[in-house]
């Protein structure tokens, strides 16, 4: 769901985020289908350091759980993987600026961690073909990431593009790399001391193919693009913000993994 809310506010908070797929319960075509959900509560923030340079920060902590052919219901839960990113504005908006009178730019670049602070059960992925039933990955990881956005009057435009670098875990299990790239646009109205900003957008991801000993697993890469619709509103400091994104293309896992939906809340406070 991207690192900041697609406003490049600088805010600290707590947004939930659901998540729900379908998936074969084994390798073949005619396996039953599970319904799998995963749900994450994350402490997350885009913290300024210095007048140029913002941290940002994201501490989640899982519980999935998915109900398979038999009826049964597996559930896991714990702290997932904590991510640190530094972005770096190569080119700033005005500062406290609400309503800008000329076409204002901003352009950021990052580097980032994921650090292995989530579990990484080996056993969650027997009998499944989604490897991604799990906690935390098990590896350290890195990220690049951009964003690029500009504003004029109450209109915006906010872009978005990462890309992750996975390592292999001490279980000799290796997620593919990733790639997420994004874009937005807004509109804010103003209420007197309330500001309500719709935002409607694009996403996609791209998953190489993982793997396990050094060779590549089946059926683990792929692709998805989605439509995204969300609703900010904010009182003085206080933003409350609502998502959601749907599948418009998916071809993940080779078809043995549907996404179905995608939901995130969150309330921050702006600083």
């Amino acid at each position: 769901m991207g690192y900041g809310t697609g406003l490049n506010n600088y805010f600290i908070g707590i947004r939930y985020i659901g998540q729900q797929y379908r998936s074969r319960d084994g390798i073949f075509n005619d396996s039953p289908w599970i319904t799998e959900n995963f749900n994450t509560m994350q402490v997350w923030g885009n913290v300024p350091i210095t007048k140029r340079a913002i941290l940002n920060v994201i501490m989640p902590y899982q519980h999935h759980n998915r109900v398979l052919p038999d009826q049964t219901e597996q559930k896991i839960n714990g702290l997932g993987d904590i991510s640190v990113l530094a972005f770096y504005d190569l080119l700033k908006r005005t500062p406290d600026s609400i309503i800008s009178i000329t076409p204002e730019h901003y352009f950021q670049i990052g580097a980032g961690v994921k650090a292995p602070t989530g579990k990484y059960d080996r056993a969650n992925n027997t009998g499944s073909v989604n490897p991604s039933f799990q906690v935390g990955n098990g590896s350290w990881d890195y990220i690049a990431a951009m964003n690029y956005g500009f504003t004029y009057r109450n209109w915006g435009i906010s872009t978005l593009l990462n890309y992750t670098f996975k390592t292999e875990n001490p279980k000799q299990y290796q997620f593919g790399n990733q790639l997420n790239y994004g874009i937005n646009a807004f509109k804010t109205y103003y209420i007197s001391d309330l500001a309500l900003t719709p935002i409607f957008g694009i996403a996609g991801e791209h998953f190489e193919a993982n793997k396990e000993y050094g060779e590549a697993v089946p059926n683990t890469k792929g692709s998805v693009f989605l439509g995204k619709v969300s609703l900010e509103a904010s009182y003085n400091r206080i933003a409350l913000g609502l998502a959601g994104m749907v599948p418009i293309s998916q071809q993940l896992n080779n078809n043995k993994v549907e996404l179905k939906h995608r939901l995130s809340v969150y309330v921050n406070i702006n600083l």
